[in-house]
């Protein structure tokens, strides 16, 4: 129902509710029981259990999970103990692997809480004709409340009468200022909600004036409400690198049932019995599978974290890392976030001079003269304490109160020497301010406000002249005040505009604006190196937003700025249509910013968005990851986004994006390193059932190369430094696979290199002293040669130009992977997992194996077969 557009009786009809004396008892109960209480419903959370089982859905765990089973039965049948040490190993490092997934999961969900915690806890209502205060969940539609300056709106509300009525709506809107409210204002029926003047929303507050109002909605169905539902029909969704990791997933356990199924036909043809090929089709589906891949990727997701800790960026979700960087579209609010939420005096005219000055510390002495008059005209007040600043009022009011305190005239100073005789308040019908000041034996009325209505009470000064210079400073997007004054000989008995606020001298103009932060516009030229797209996002005017946003760089010629209302009158297609060539919207709703960010995701684009506000909470979780600023941000704003900026920089997010792109490299590097290696296991154990009907690698030192040996280095990889380079690349494509680049194909080739060093290996040790020595030595050769690997994979240059040892990470991981490996061979230890002495030359022999990846590899890069 749209109260903001009927007629006060109608409304008040329709609410069946009496103005002065409020609802009765007996209706507010059955009220109660139609809509409720005046609270936030919640989202049910998963809890720890379920997140626990969630984990136990990835293919490649179930396959093990199977395969532990089979195991456990060919034990059982068996009857050999020894035979329970496999099923029992790979149980234990599934379960591990469930409980890192759960403790690096995100926390409940914030969104909703943070929205319920907003309602106020209190209301003051008029029932049957009494006013008391109440807890706000109380409240029922037709309810009459009051408000006064410094209230918390308990619910959406028709104003019945206001004075002065001013409401800081900046966190539904998105305006920079406390919204202007009047209870006779005629709103059109289809008024944007920043516009609807004759209403105050629940979750706001009051910054000004009183007011009576009645409550049109409650609870869910208050504009707070609609946030709160749109937040919880947003689902989250997978990341491009969570999608691509469940899709290699099915691919590799579609690959490990088929070799298993071969090698299961290939073992009945020849004879072999059927508890033999069931333990070598386990050792098989181990192989193809990188049981660690899951955590390692976790695990180095988390140390990009702790770095983006570090440059003021923090990660709510893991795999929102890996999407930073590959954002392609940054859709950002302007308040607060490109903007420094703070009105500041920038320019400055004074009648019968020739140019607008700009403000700085030395302006001239009619400029100086022009912001004492305002000052003193001013309830607004600015408080310095060590070093920083406390804006105390009306932002318009402290934006000339601080502009003046920079020159030299504090107002305390002011006050104290021309005292305030008497004062107008600001009304919104009038538009003016005025005060009545003793100044230099004297008395001197003093108003300030809107140009169009000064113009008509002064009777001196060019006001022509300053009619121009008024379009000038407006289409610059700046807020104008006019300044006036006039002198009389005794102060009035009634104090009245009428008395006051004529026959009045033009004094001049102040200019003032929410000024671009002084990082944004590099930040905004980086992320166009980086070819990523700014679009601002924002529910201040479009001449505001439109200035901002060519100052910034954002809106460069050709591209377009329009209205939320422009927006509503577009199709899905039409928005597809014209979204690329789209830089600003502005006056926009939650379900707006929801729009544009879905028509950039039909586009294929990885989308981010960045607010501070309840209004961005939505189209932070729609977006493919949510950035929330950390000082000015609301509860609700963080709660929905992937990524809060500490600092509350803009310039953070491009430092993020970097960090971002360099983990995602960084992961590339491992998954290549991971699978290289599984590859390798799985040919060599095919190619070997097949040729010679044998084993190389019995399943539990396959699980020990994986998930030992394999994933300290794995972890030292994702710890690589970020290139240098890495922003002057384009975003990867959303459709663009891991594998994309050749990595794919060098991954296949790194596999068969290590399968046919371990089968070389495994025939010598079989020859020289049987299957458990061949065992041996193909156990010996595919572990160190992966740590080998390991440097390989640390960039595609040479490691020469890229140095040895300077990742010092993987210099420790490679030394333990080592120490542990040489346990195994050298001690008893390496009896349960079948691990047998080998003669001396072996271990030579050996060593020569394992640097055969290095020197292959090594030439492959000298010969530009490696390469981005």
């Amino acid at each position: 129902m749209r109260y903001y557009h009927l007629p006060v009786e109608e409304m008040l009809e329709r609410l069946a509710t009496d103005p002065e004396k409020g609802l009765t008892e007996e209706k507010v109960g059955r009220l109660k029981e139609r809509f409720g209480e005046n609270k936030l419903q919640e989202k049910a959370k998963k809890s720890n259990f379920r997140r626990f089982l969630d984990q136990f859905k990835d293919v490649m765990i179930l396959i093990l999970l199977a395969a532990a089973v089979v195991s456990f039965i060919i034990a059982c049948v068996e009857r050999n103990p020894k035979e329970f040490f496999e099923p029992l190993l790979i149980l234990l490092i599934v379960v591990l692997n469930a409980v890192l997934g759960v403790a690096q999961e995100s926390k409940a969900e914030k969104a909703l809480d943070a929205l319920k915690n907003m309602s106020a806890p209190h209301a003051r209502v008029i029932r049957e004709g009494k006013e008391s205060v109440i807890d706000a969940k109380e409240l029922v539609p037709g309810d009459v409340i009051r408000l006064e300056a410094g209230d918390f709106i308990p619910a959406d509300a028709r104003l019945l009468k206001s004075v002065s009525l001013k409401s800081e709506e900046s966190a539904l809107t998105g305006e920079s200022v406390p919204a202007e409210k009047d209870a006779d204002a005629e709103v059109l029926e289809r008024a944007p909600l920043g516009d609807r003047s004759n209403m105050v929303f629940s979750g706001c507050s009051v910054t000004y004036g009183t007011a009576t109002a009645v409550v049109t909605a409650t609870g869910m169905d208050t504009e707070m409400g609609k946030i709160a539902n749109l937040l919880e029909g947003e689902d989250e969704g997978q990341t491009p690198l969570q999608q691509k990791l469940a899709q290699l997933g099915k691919y590799l356990g579609i690959v490990a049932l088929i070799a298993c199924a071969v090698i299961f036909v290939v073992g009945i043809a020849n004879g072999i019995p059927a508890m033999e090929i069931f333990m070598t089709a386990i050792s098989l589906a181990v192989s193809a599978i990188p049981e660690g891949l899951p955590a390692i990727v976790t695990v180095v997701l988390s140390i990009g974290v702790q770095r983006m800790v570090k440059r003021n960026a923090l990660i709510r979700r893991l795999p929102a890392v890996e999407t930073l960087g590959s954002a392609s579209i940054i859709c950002s609010d302007k308040t607060g976030t490109l903007t420094q939420n703070r009105m500041t005096l920038v320019k400055a005219y004074v009648d019968g001079t020739e140019r607008i000055e700009e403000i700085g510390n030395g302006n001239s002495e009619g400029v100086r003269a022009l912001l004492k008059l305002g000052t003193l005209c001013c309830d607004g007040s600015v408080i310095i304490q060590n070093g920083e600043e406390k804006h105390i009022g009306d932002p318009t009011e402290t934006a000339i109160v601080l502009a003046a305190h920079k020159q030299g005239m504090p107002k305390d100073a002011l006050n104290e020497k021309y005292p305030r005789l008497a004062e107008l308040p600001f009304d919104s019908d009038r538009k003016l301010m005025t005060t009545v000041n003793h100044m230099n034996g004297t008395t001197v009325v003093i108003v300030k406000g809107a140009f169009d209505v000064m113009a008509e009470r002064c009777i001196a000064g060019d006001i022509q002249t300053a009619k121009q210079v008024n379009d000038v400073m407006s289409q610059n997007a700046l807020r104008v005040l006019a300044i006036g004054y006039k002198e009389i000989d005794a102060l009035p008995e009634e104090i009245t505009s009428e008395e006051l606020e004529n026959g009045l001298t033009f004094m001049g103009l102040v200019g003032m604006i929410d000024p671009p932060r002084p990082e944004a516009k590099a930040a905004v030229a980086t992320c166009r190196k980086a070819g990523i797209k700014p679009v601002m996002i924002t529910g201040d005017h479009v001449i505001t937003a439109s200035a901002i946003a060519k100052e910034l760089g954002i809106l460069e010629e050709g591209d377009m700025a329009i209205t939320g209302t422009e927006l509503d009158a577009m199709t899905d297609r039409e928005l597809d249509e014209k979204v690329t060539g789209i830089s600003v919207y502005a006056r926009v709703s939650p379900e707006n910013k929801i729009r544009i960010v879905k028509a950039w995701q039909r586009k294929g684009q990885v989308v981010s968005m960045t607010g501070d506000g309840v209004n961005d909470a939505p189209a932070l979780k729609a977006a493919d990851i949510g950035c929330a600023m950390g000082i000015t941000g609301t509860d609700v704003a963080k709660g929905a986004a992937d990524m809060t900026l500490t600092d509350d920089n803009f310039a953070t997010i491009v430092e993020a994006v970097r960090e971002g792109r360099g983990i995602y490299a960084n992961i590339k590097k491992v998954v290549g390193f991971l699978l290289g290696t599984n590859i390798g296991e799985v040919i060599t154990v095919f190619v070997a059932m097949l040729l010679w009907h044998k084993t190389p690698l019995l399943s539990m030192q396959l699980l020990w190369i994986n998930l030992v040996t394999d994933s300290l280095p794995a972890i030292a990889l994702g710890m690589e430094a970020v290139e240098n380079d890495i922003m002057n690349k384009k975003p990867k494509p959303k459709e663009e696979g891991i594998f994309a680049g050749g990595l794919g194909v060098r991954v296949v080739l790194f596999g068969f290199m290590f399968a046919a060093l371990t089968l070389f290996g495994y025939k010598l040790g079989e020859q020289a002293v049987g299957e458990a020595g061949g065992q041996t030595m193909a156990f010996v050769i595919l572990a160190l040669s992966q740590i080998v690997q390991s440097f390989n994979m640390r960039s595609d240059r040479s490691l020469f130009a890229v140095g040895f040892f300077t990742n010092k990470t993987l210099n420790g991981a490679a030394l333990l992977s080592t120490v542990l490996v040489l346990l195994l061979l050298f001690t008893p230890i390496g009896v349960a997992f079948g691990l047998v002495l080998l003669p001396v030359y072996l271990y030579f022999i050996a060593l020569g194996l394992i640097l055969v990846p290095l020197l292959v590899i090594e030439l492959c890069k000298a010969f530009k077969l490696i390469k981005n």
